[in-house]
């Protein structure tokens, strides 16, 4: 009952899940990176390898601090001058038993100085998983086959996947997908992530097929859509995934590198999964001409 004068409550406004100012933070640095990678891929060569050389020394930085990897300069030293030589061999064109040679003294390093045998475990899946983000993107960049539509199809599926399961699943909400991994992932956006994914991946292989950027986007737009669908599964089990470890350590978000984002893992778990297939894709196809 309410006091004679008093007035009445004003109805609460509803709830605007994509307002507020980290959402605008979010939005104005993920266009921005967007420019900056997209530029980097129109020019190829050291621009774009420089871009993903950058991401993969940040990104497994934050994951040496958040694993609690110790002694954390030697093994980040370590890690930082692997992925520098292997990107200088693979923009010199040195040969695989090089970088391969190289990559193992990076291995070795970290086995000897990482202390603990979980300490040394996380330190060598930090510098390979590094490995798949420094190295692949620009592989499939400079690969005369497949050229500018690998890294765009990669940017497609799972840019899109990303948007529109965090828009379909902010507005629709319904059935959680993980609850006890990502409390805020929802079925809803699962799906129109997946369709997203599907739509942009075909998309983005018609527009290269139109302009004729590569001889890989006569692939039949069948095939195209399911393999864009398995890269939009597999972008969103990246993201559980990285939500389990940081669950597992502790922490909310992997760094403060990007704003409104967190790190550079955060932005790249479900770019790594992609990778890694590709990156399986790129070992296969040379196998195979060899």
């Amino acid at each position: 009952m309410l006091a004679r004068g008093e007035a009445a409550p004003s109805p609460m406004p509803g709830r605007n899940p994509f307002g507020g100012r980290e959402f605008g933070l979010r939005v104005f640095s993920g266009i921005i990176l967007a420019v900056i990678v997209v530029s980097a891929l129109i020019l190829g060569g050291w621009p774009f390898a420089l871009i993903w050389l950058a991401a993969g020394i940040v990104g497994a930085a934050e994951w040496i601090g958040m694993s609690r990897i110790t002694p954390v300069k030697p093994v980040a030293g370590i890690t930082a001058a692997t992925l520098a030589a292997l990107v200088l061999c693979a923009q010199g064109g040195a040969p695989p038993a090089a970088a391969l040679a190289l990559l193992g003294l990076g291995l070795l390093g970290l086995v000897v100085l990482a202390q603990g045998g979980r300490g040394r475990l996380r330190a060598v899946c930090g510098l390979l998983g590094a490995v798949v983000i420094a190295l692949v993107p620009t592989a499939l960049r400079d690969d005369p086959g497949i050229g500018i539509l690998g890294p765009a199809w990669m940017f497609a599926v799972v840019w899109s996947t990303d948007i529109i399961a965090y828009f379909t699943g902010r507005t629709f909400g319904g059935p959680k997908l993980m609850p006890r991994v990502s409390p805020k992932k929802t079925w809803s956006g699962a799906l129109g992530g997946l369709a997203a994914g599907m739509l942009m991946g075909v998309g983005i292989v018609a527009l290269a097929r139109h302009y004729g950027w590569s001889s890989l986007a006569e692939t039949p737009f069948v095939l195209v859509a399911l393999v864009s669908g398995a890269a939009s599964v597999l972008s969103q089990a990246g993201d559980l995934v990285e939500s389990a470890l940081k669950r597992s350590h502790g922490v909310k978000d992997s760094g403060r590198s990007i704003p409104g984002h967190g790190g550079v893992m955060d932005r790249l778990d479900g770019f790594f999964a992609v990778a890694l297939l590709a990156g399986l894709y790129l070992i296969l196809r040379r196998l195979i001409a060899a």
